[in-house]
């Protein structure tokens, strides 16, 4: 049942997902393309995990922190995408009360997570670049676990916000979500109670991580930029630059799905 009767309301107990097309046959070439491109993700960056676990060649920080973001990016890509893959298949897309609050809450803790960890990157490419004969100090083992604990701590209470705010909220209408998963704003505005005060604190704690990691992101990489073009050596430059090249690749597409599903 998609809903049952309360006085003169009716409580939801299940949501459809709309998805991204009702033509048939796109379906299942939507289905096909995204398993292909999710059984990739996740081989890919099971190799990187195992890769730098084995490999004593490749436990550094840049590594260390390399290998967890692999972790949170399998995470991002397994709360959405298998419940996306089923749905593709079924003729009625949908999904638990239960299963949604679960979805949204796991999607915003790795998603936050994974920024954290970006951002954590971005510092400790600063400071293998900008501060070599320091690295070793500012960057101890001791410095890059308080560096990943924070970003997991900080992913949790994101998460937890909106997994709050999803359970406190009153749907008593349209079970209808215009998404293909669980997503926040969507949910919002199926909700029939006074969301005001949640909508702007999850929006400002949302609002807050994307600020601070990108502003330390973005102040890492100006101060290296500077550093090597500063470099007398044309070999120092692109030893340099090449360091960077993982990590900048994966924060342009980190933040390009995030404007993508925004």
């Amino acid at each position: 049942m998609a809903s049952l009767d309360d006085g003169n309301h009716t409580t939801v107990t299940e949501f459809i997902l709309l998805g991204l097309t009702d033509d048939p046959v796109l379906r299942v070439v939507l289905f096909i393309i995204i398993l292909c491109i999710y059984l990739v993700t996740v081989s890919g960056n099971l190799s990187t995990i195992l890769l730098i676990r084995v490999s004593s060649q490749l436990h550094h920080p840049m590594y260390f922190f390399l290998s967890h973001l692999a972790s949170v990016d399998i995470g991002i890509s397994s709360s959405v995408t298998p419940n996306m893959l089923v749905n593709f298949l079924l003729e009625r897309n949908t999904i638990s009360f239960l299963g949604c609050g679960i979805q949204l809450g796991s999607a915003a803790f790795f998603g936050s997570t994974e920024s954290f960890l970006l951002a954590a990157m971005a510092y400790d490419r600063f400071m293998a670049i900008c501060n070599p004969l320091l690295y070793s100090t500012k960057m101890s083992t001791q410095v890059c676990i308080q560096l990943l604990v924070g970003s997991y701590v900080g992913g949790f209470l994101n998460a937890s916000s909106f997994t709050l705010s999803f359970f406190s909220f009153l749907f008593c209408g349209s079970n209808k979500v215009n998404h293909f998963f669980c997503d926040f704003t969507p949910l919002v505005e199926l909700s029939c109670s006074d969301n005001n005060v949640l909508l702007i604190l999850d929006s400002f704690s949302a609002g807050s991580i994307i600020v601070i990691t990108v502003f330390i992101i973005a102040i890492s990489y100006t101060y290296i930029l500077i550093t090597i073009l500063k470099m007398r050596s044309t070999e120092g430059r692109h030893k340099a630059f090449s360091t960077c090249t993982s990590h900048l690749t994966a924060v342009t597409v980190f933040y390009e799905l995030l404007h993508l599903f925004m």
